[in-house]
C-alpha cells in the first residue's frame, strides 16, 4: 500500500455521499408508503416498497465498494431498515388480512436483537450480521412484497407461508444470535 492509500484511509469520510443520501431517502419516504398502504393504493405501495428495499441493498453495496461507510450510515442504515419493515407490518396488519401476532414477533426480535447488538457495541463487541439474518430480511421482504400485491384469492394461504416461514427463520436467527452472543462472552479474549 503506498502513502497515498494510507492517507486516504485515514481520512474520515463526510456524511454527505450517495449511499447516505439513499438511506435517508428511505427515511423520509416510509410515511409516503405507509399512506399508500393505509389508503390502499397496493401497486403503489408495492412499487415504492420495492424501490425502498433496493436502496437498502444498494446503499450497502456503494459504501463498501467505493470506501464511503460512515458513523452516520452504521447508525442510519440499520434504523431506516427497521423502520420501514416495522412500518409494512403494521400497516398491513390495519389495511390487509395479516395476522397481529406475526407483526408482534418480528418487531420484539427486531427491536430486542437491536438493543442487544448495541449493547454488545458499548462493551467493545461488534455483533456483525449473520446469514441467515440476510436470509431474514430476505423473507421478510417477500412476505410484505406478497401481501401488498392484490393478488387473487388462491394466493392467500402461499403469501400467508412465506410470511410463516420468515417468523420462523426471525425467531431462530435471532436465538442464534443470543447463543453465539453468550459463547463469544465465555471465551478468553
Amino acid at each position: 500500500m503506498d502513502a497515498d492509500s494510507n492517507r486516504l484511509g485515514s481520512v474520515k469520510q463526510s456524511n454527505w455521499n450517495l449511499p447516505n443520501v439513499l438511506t435517508s431517502l428511505r427515511i423520509l419516504f416510509t410515511p409516503v408508503f405507509a399512506w399508500l398502504v393505509l389508503s390502499e393504493h397496493w401497486w403503489w405501495a408495492f412499487g415504492l416498497f420495492v424501490v425502498l428495499m433496493a436502496t437498502d441493498k444498494l446503499d450497502g453495496d456503494i459504501a463498501r465498494a467505493r470506501g464511503l461507510v460512515t458513523d452516520f450510515g452504521k447508525i442510519a442504515d440499520p434504523i431506516a431498515d427497521k423502520a420501514l419493515m416495522i412500518t409494512a407490518l403494521v400497516t398491513l396488519n390495519i389495511a390487509s388480512s395479516l395476522p397481529v401476532w406475526i407483526t408482534v414477533v418480528i418487531v420484539v426480535r427486531e427491536l430486542g436483537i437491536t438493543l442487544w447488538r448495541m449493547w454488545m457495541l458499548r462493551q467493545g463487541k461488534v455483533v456483525p450480521a449473520s446469514k441467515g439474518g440476510k436470509l431474514k430480511t430476505v423473507l421478510q421482504t417477500l412476505g410484505v412484497a406478497l401481501y401488498l400485491c392484490p393478488l387473487p384469492g388462491w394466493m392467500d394461504v402461499p403469501t400467508l407461508v412465506v410470511m410463516l416461514i420468515a417468523v420462523v427463520v426471525t425467531v431462530v436467527t435471532g436465538v442464534q444470535y443470543l447463543v453465539d452472543g453468550a459463547r463469544a462472552n465465555r471465551t478468553p479474549a
